[in-house]
């Protein structure tokens, strides 16, 4: 096997965060003034579990194109996330990355990593939870109406929602705010990764610019937390399993069940 070229991989990797954070920055602004009914612009940096204060305004009038542009959105995010999944993966094949630096050895995707993440989604979810209920007893108020762009108004916009869209978005912004710019870096620079969460940590923030201030910050908060559990893990599934399950239960309880 050849060597890895470290620095190589890391150029590209800051390339790729660049793109992704001027991407989100740039549907933010699609977010807090989207037109009419031709809004297909995928907004990168939208998590459904952060509640904050975005200002969203549509004037869909017909449910059908309200389904239409709910799926024109979930498209996007699939084929968008893709593109910059195959981005990272296309470099670490070429540049001779071994899979342990992302997280991927075969002690990191086993059962035990697996049930990790869904101990840790399931609280995050629950501290997500009781931070809101804190927030009405404060009479703090938060908008909801963004989390509700997200959630279709069929069943299989929900399987499309729930088996394609949020995987990607998990998977993609755990390979590349945790396992590229954490593990790949430590791994090949002997860095530590302590130093490095914290940097991912403002990144991954910073590319959630569409739901505002408050979401920038919450955002950063669960950024820390998740690389923090890929740092104590090692593991790439233990994290892209608890992303999932946060942003997977904060629609399904509040818009599905709801």
């Amino acid at each position: 096997m050849a060597e890895p070229q470290w620095a190589a991989f890391v150029g590209l990797t800051g390339l790729v965060l660049t793109a992704f954070l001027v991407l989100a920055w740039l549907s933010a602004g699609a977010v807090h003034d989207p037109p009419t009914i031709g809004w297909r612009f995928m907004p990168v940096g939208v998590d459904p579990s952060v509640e904050s204060r975005p200002s969203i305004r549509t004037q869909i009038p017909h449910p059908q194109l309200a389904e239409l542009s709910t799926a024109s959105l979930l498209a996007n995010v699939a084929v968008t996330q893709g593109l910059f999944a195959v981005v990272v993966v296309g470099g670490a094949v070429a540049f001779s990355i071994p899979p342990r630096a992302f997280g991927l050895d075969t002690a990191a995707v086993s059962g035990q990593a697996l049930l990790w993440g869904l101990v840790l989604g399931a609280g995050l979810w629950a501290a997500s939870e009781t931070s809101s209920r804190a927030l009405d007893v404060a009479g703090i108020e938060y908008d909801e109406r963004l989390r509700s762009m997200l959630a279709p108004e069929s069943l299989g916009g929900w399987v499309v929602l729930l088996g394609v869209a949020l995987p990607a978005v998990a998977a993609v912004e755990e390979l590349l705010f945790r396992a590229a710019a954490i593990g790949v870096v430590a791994a090949g620079f002997g860095v530590s990764p302590w130093l490095l969460v914290v940097g991912s940590s403002v990144a991954f923030g910073l590319g959630h610019g569409a739901q505002g201030r408050a979401g920038i910050a919450v955002t950063g908060v669960l950024g820390t937390v998740l690389a923090s559990a890929f740092v104590l893990s090692g593991s790439l599934l233990t994290v892209v399993v608890a992303h999932y399950l946060i942003n997977a239960l904060e629609l399904v309880v509040h818009e599905g069940l709801a």
